[in-house]
């Protein structure tokens, strides 16, 4: 089986400030940075030693320049900076057989309050929604996943969002390393969050096959952005409506039509 990972740092274990996302900031990146590799590292060698015949790992955050390629197993390919093509955070995933999708270091919605990192794609949006329900990077990516027909096998990240990840796939494997009150986090401390990744990516392998995708047959996605000119300005892409000053509409039944909106309005 092979494996595809994508690598986000808003849910790295023990990150609570914008600047130790940021590579511009040294001084507070680099330490998560490197937790963010070594959480990436132990889900690779969890999977590896599950029986996992390779791996790909798509480095998913701001430049895509995150993840210490040296720090990972052998076995394991990189997909490093971004192709500009629809599947943005997922990839590569097109490319391959993969049997099973984990999501690493990943967070929750805009306006969740589970997480003080808490967005969704950027920080133009207040709030975005599709069928209803609040729209994350993990649910755009993992029906990327189910539109290729590969389960969503683990998560790990913040405990609001490994919550919503059960409730859409029931035997997905998670591990939250964080919870979000108001500005702060507390954190699991950051090498027990190594240990629960690589034992979770051992587990989540072995049932990967129970965690299929529920595809819905229609998408309505809605976007409320912070300024009502970012709304103006999506509203000409084909398809899409104004729903009130700030708030764009997409619908669609198709998934892939779907982040080709997500591409030009939702991440553009």
């Amino acid at each position: 089986m092979k494996v595809f990972i994508s690598a986000d740092i808003e849910g790295t274990c023990g990150v609570v400030c914008w600047p130790e996302t940021e590579r511009s900031k040294p001084m507070d990146y680099t330490p998560i940075q490197k937790q963010m590799t070594r959480e990436v590292a132990a889900a690779c060698r969890g999977a590896l030693a599950a029986g996992a015949e390779a791996i790909l790992v798509k480095d998913a955050h701001d430049s895509a320049r995150n993840i210490d390629p040296m720090e990972l197993p052998r076995g394991v390919g990189m997909n490093r900076g971004w192709s500009g093509d629809l599947l943005s955070m997922m990839g590569g995933l097109d490319r391959d057989a993969f049997g099973a999708v984990f999501f690493t270091g990943y967070h929750a919605w805009a306006g969740c309050p589970g997480n003080p990192l808490s967005h969704t794609m950027n920080g133009r949006n207040n709030r975005v929604t599709l069928n209803g329900m609040p729209c994350s990077e993990f649910l755009i990516n993992s029906y990327t996943a189910g539109y290729y027909g590969v389960p969503v096998a683990l998560i790990t990240g913040d405990e609001a969002l490994c919550g919503f990840a059960k409730e859409l796939i029931p035997d997905i494997t998670t591990v939250p390393v964080n919870r979000g009150i108001g500005g702060s986090v507390t954190a699991i401390h950051p090498m027990e969050a190594v240990e629960r990744i690589e034992e979770a990516a051992k587990e989540a392998l072995g049932k990967a096959a129970s965690c299929r995708v529920p595809m819905p047959s229609h998408f309505h996605m809605e976007i409320e952005f912070i300024k009502h000119s970012a709304a103006y300005s999506g509203s000409f892409y084909p398809g899409a409506t104004l729903k009130d000053g700030k708030t764009i509409c997409f619908d669609h039944d198709d998934w892939y039509e779907m982040l080709r909106f997500c591409h030009f309005v939702l991440s553009g």
